[in-house]
């Protein structure tokens, strides 16, 4: 294995690449402009390669020098990055959610978790990806699923999949409230990637007679589009319930597609959480309560 060169000069020539210039680095590590020039001669001397031009009024990148910088200072990136996610910060919780969860659950009710807990730096993972505690070093994470998720989990179920089709009042005006078959098969349909309606429509005996819809990659995108008019959409009931409040949105049959797909806040299993971390739990789980 080839040795490694001293830390030390890999850290003064990391600096000193950056300002190309020993005093800035020097100031930086806090140590002599002498020191900082010595650790990069010997670096290279240990790699029998020069690094830098010496010029009157600061220092320039040889062709290796500049080649051999853009690698070390990735290393250094990762080596803070890696340190920063093993070091805990209290009052730190980040949260993998969804896209759709944050944009239409999390961040309309951050106001109240704010206002409950000023004192907690809730960071949100927002990402289709299933992110992983322990290599994203997430504290908590909103899932779609079935239990068991793993022994190493712990499980809390927030909302019920209650999956409804929603549309604009417009949309309905002339048929009302409930829709009847005949003017459900007919509305212009939202599909999202979960692809619900095919379900929908043969748990009712109804053909689709509208033709293609408009296909988006996130409910989210389908609850926009309907509140703009553009279609129906099926959605689980919590993440409209805002809308379906203010009359924005209508439940247009009283049909509900019902799965085990449930919704529930992820945490690892530990002797002890964390007080911040228990403190999201608590909020989370009061306002599902309070909102489902």
């Amino acid at each position: 294995m080839t040795q490694l060169p001293p830390l030390n000069g890999l850290r003064a020539f990391d600096v000193a690449g950056r300002f190309l210039n020993f005093r800035a680095a020097a100031d930086e590590l806090r140590v002599t402009q002498g020191a900082i020039a010595q650790q990069v001669r010997q670096l290279e001397a240990h790699l029998g390669v020069p690094l830098f031009e010496r010029l009157p009024k600061g220092l320039a990148f040889t062709a290796a020098g500049r080649s051999y910088h853009a690698g070390i200072a990735s290393a250094f990136d990762a080596l803070r990055n890696a340190t920063e996610q093993l070091r805990p910060e209290p009052g730190k919780v980040l949260i993998s959610v969804t896209p759709t969860f944050a944009a239409k659950w999390l961040i309309p009710n951050l106001p109240d978790f704010s206002t409950h807990h000023p004192d907690i730096d809730l960071r949100i993972l927002a990402t289709e990806k299933l992110s992983s505690f322990h290599s994203d070093g997430i504290d908590l994470a909103v899932r779609q699923g079935e239990p068991p998720f793993g022994a190493a989990l712990d499980a809390h179920l927030l909302f019920d999949q209650e999956v409804i089709a929603v549309s604009t009042p417009d949309l309905v005006a002339e048929q009302g409230v409930p829709v009847t078959p005949q003017a459900l098969s007919a509305l212009p349909k939202l599909h999202d990637a979960h692809d619900l309606w095919p379900e929908f429509l043969r748990s009712l005996n109804i053909a689709d007679t509208a033709g293609h819809g408009l296909r988006l990659s996130q409910t989210s995108l389908a609850v926009d589009a309907a509140l703009s008019g553009q279609g129906a959409a099926l959605v689980s009931r919590f993440l409209v319930a805002a809308e379906l409040a203010s009359g924005r949105l209508l439940q247009i049959t009283p049909q509900i597609l019902r799965g085990r797909q449930d919704f529930y806040l992820l945490a690892t299993r530990k002797p002890k959480q964390s007080p911040a971390i228990a403190k999201v739990i608590s909020w989370f789980l009061a306002r599902a309560a309070d909102r489902s």
